[in-house]
């Protein structure tokens, strides 16, 4: 069944729009004439028309000068059409509206405005979880009494990035996610979703964690080190802290080894405020270099990052590069992305909206890579490279990584869940050294002078 609805025309428009659709109605019979006074008197003054369809239906919505929709005040009644009379008939009523002098504008979009859908998504939280790997940590009907506070709203951002990426690597696999669930007796838990010996995946993992409870000391003294001004009361310091984080180990050592993290922490002092702050990013560990798949993935990122601040991109770009150093081999990881942490300006909602940019790049920026190199052939030695590159990744995640050391500092940590990032393979070679002028020696000059990408 189509709709159609039409307002904001005036007696002489809307005589027109009858005649119109009474010449493109006559095989419709009398039901569908004696309908056609369907028409709605709206607002002189409004300036602009919004076309959007959803399936087969067509709807014309008025906005006011504001941009307020009077949709849900003025449409007084709709005209149901079916099949092909209801796009000809749509069609009839568009090419008269482009005609009109009765509008000053009229906008044309092929869909609804993203905003919209976020928003209607955002409050239905039954909706969105049934797109997920598996409930929320947090009971729904918990999250739906606070939908409007950040820690719902992060809650539900991490689970659909979950879901949105486990989905899409399952499609390129084959292979179906091991979900498991856990809970933290100090307070929360999580969702483990695993994937290992896959057909392009040797380990995938993606994690969500909703942890409270009070901060042990060990982990407080980490925040102070980073310069955090906690108060807490009687020696306590409540807080949440949530996050989704996943490292993707491919089987083929053409196609990247992929990480990204995107995390909320929330404290609560003695005084009853609270600190908060974001962190996270993603970033490109390839076993060989290739400079188109550099350059797709930094220009996707980048992207995101440009429409909330254009020093975001450089910024986190250096910050990503410093981060990801393996100190005690004078090496990257691998060849970056974007990092940032304990972001708290200008303010949350515009911090928010920038991590679920980032969040929502997970998908497009890797998956292309891994579609092109998904049948590339490698060599024994080619494989065993691989190896050795994955041993660094390992000491990265053990001697630096802050969120392995917060997970391990922390009472109740899901130890399995923690070292979810680690290969199922790897290899140590005394003194390995790769030859001159190997693409091997060339992956290397990269890790040790970072370059920029775009």
């Amino acid at each position: 069944m189509a709709t159609i609805i039409i307002c904001s025309l005036n007696k002489t428009a809307q005589a027109t729009v009858r005649r119109c659709y009474a010449s493109h109605l006559k095989g419709l019979g009398s039901a569908a004439e004696s309908h056609l006074p369907f028409i709605s008197t709206c607002s002189p003054s409004v300036t602009g028309i919004r076309w959007f369809s959803r399936g087969t239906g067509v709807r014309f919505m008025s906005h006011g000068t504001g941009g307020r929709s009077t949709a849900g005040r003025s449409i007084r009644g709709a005209l149901a059409l079916s099949g092909a009379a209801a796009v000809t008939a749509a069609a009839a009523v568009a090419g008269f509206l482009a005609n009109a002098n009765h509008f000053q504008c009229a906008e044309m979009a092929t869909r609804v405005s993203k905003d919209v859908k976020e928003k209607e998504q955002e409050d239905d939280i039954l909706e969105r979880c049934r797109g997920f790997m598996s409930s929320p940590v947090t009971d729904i009907s918990v999250l739906h009494e606070r939908k409007g506070e950040m820690r719902t709203r992060m809650e539900m951002l991490i689970m659909e990035t979950q879901a949105d990426f486990c989905k899409a690597l399952e499609k390129v696999d084959g292979g179906t996610f091991k979900v498991d669930r856990w809970e933290r007796k100090e307070g929360g838990g999580g969702i483990s979703c695993v994937m290992q010996d896959g057909k392009v995946f040797e380990k995938a993992g993606v994690n969500v964690s909703v942890v409270f409870g009070n901060l042990t000391e060990e982990a407080a003294r980490q925040m102070t080190s980073r310069g955090k001004v906690l108060k807490g009361k009687d020696g306590k310091l409540p807080f949440c802290a949530m996050g989704v984080s996943s490292v993707i180990h491919p089987k083929n050592p053409h196609i990247p080894t992929v990480h990204f993290n995107y995390r909320y922490f929330e404290i609560e002092e003695e005084d009853g405020t609270k600190q908060w702050w974001f962190g996270g990013g993603t970033d490109l560990t390839p076993v060989y270099i290739n400079k188109e798949d550099a350059f797709h993935f930094h220009n996707t990122l980048k992207l995101a990052c440009d429409k909330h601040h254009p020093q975001y991109y450089p910024d986190f770009k250096k910050w990503c590069d410093r981060y990801f150093y393996i100190r005690h081999r004078g090496e990257t990881r691998g060849i970056g992305g974007i990092f940032f942490d304990d972001l708290d300006s200008p303010n949350q909602e515009e911090v928010f909206n920038f991590v679920k940019s980032c969040a929502r790049t997970v998908v497009p920026c890797y998956l292309p890579i891994v579609y092109k190199h998904l049948n590339d052939s490698f060599t024994d030695e080619e494989k065993d490279w691989q190896q050795v590159r994955r041993g660094r990744y390992v000491e990265f995640n053990l001697v630096y990584d802050r969120g392995v050391k917060f997970g391990l500092a922390t009472p109740g940590s899901r130890i399995e869940s923690i070292l979810m990032s680690l290969p199922l393979t790897a290899r140590w070679e005394y003194m390995h050294e790769p030859a001159k002028g190997t693409k091997e020696a060339q992956m290397l000059e990269v890790l040790k002078n970072p370059k920029e990408w775009v």
